[in-house]
C-alpha cells in the first residue's frame, strides 16, 4: 500500500506543477486577449494577425470594418483576427460608428470632386521589329544542315570500316 502511494505522489505532483506553470497562464492570456478583442471601439488603431495596420471605423458583433492606407480603403474582417490594439482613439468613448461613417462619406465626396491634372501627350513610340526570315529560307537552311550531318556521319562510318 505504501509503495503504490510513493509511485502515485510524483505523478500527482507533476500534474499540479504543470497546471500552475502551463495551463493556468495560458487560460489567463486567452481571457485577456478575448477581453481586448471585445473592448475595441471605433477609432482604435489595431494590428491584425496578418500584420495589417488600420483604424476601426465600424464594429459589429463578430466583425469589424477597418480603414487602411493612404487611399483609406475599408474592409470587413473578423474580430478574432485582431492581434493587438496599437493606439486607442482620441475620443474613445465619444465617437460612434455613425460619426465615422459620415466622415468616410465626406472624404469620398472630396475625392470625387477633385479632378486629375491633364498631362501633355507624348509623341508615339514606334518600335521597329526585325523582319522575320522567310519560311522557305529557314527550310532550306535546315535541309542543308541535315545533309551536312549525314555526310559527316557517312564519312565517319567509312573510316571506322576501313580500320
Amino acid at each position: 500500500m505504501g509503495g503504490t502511494m510513493m509511485t502515485i505522489i510524483p505523478l500527482i505532483l507533476l500534474i499540479v506543477i504543470m497546471y500552475f506553470l502551463m495551463i493556468r497562464p495560458q487560460k489567463k492570456r486567452e481571457k485577456e486577449t478575448t477581453a481586448m478583442r471585445n473592448s475595441v471601439q471605433v477609432g482604435d488603431e489595431i494590428v491584425t494577425i496578418g500584420g495589417i495596420c488600420g483604424k476601426i471605423v465600424k464594429t459589429k458583433d463578430e466583425t469589424i470594418v477597418i480603414q487602411v492606407g493612404a487611399d483609406k480603403v475599408k474592409f470587413e474582417m473578423m474580430r478574432w483576427a485582431i492581434s493587438k490594439v496599437v493606439k486607442e482613439g482620441a475620443g474613445h468613448n465619444k465617437a460612434t460608428t455613425e460619426d465615422y461613417e459620415e466622415i468616410g462619406d465626406a472624404e469620398e465626396k472630396e475625392v470625387k470632386k477633385s479632378k486629375p491634372k491633364r498631362m501633355k501627350k507624348a509623341a508615339p513610340v514606334v518600335e521597329e521589329e526585325p523582319e522575320p526570315a522567310p519560311v522557305e529560307e529557314a527550310a532550306e537552311a535546315a535541309d542543308e544542315a541535315v545533309d551536312a550531318a549525314a555526310d559527316t556521319a557517312a564519312d565517319a562510318a567509312k573510316e571506322a570500316a576501313e580500320e
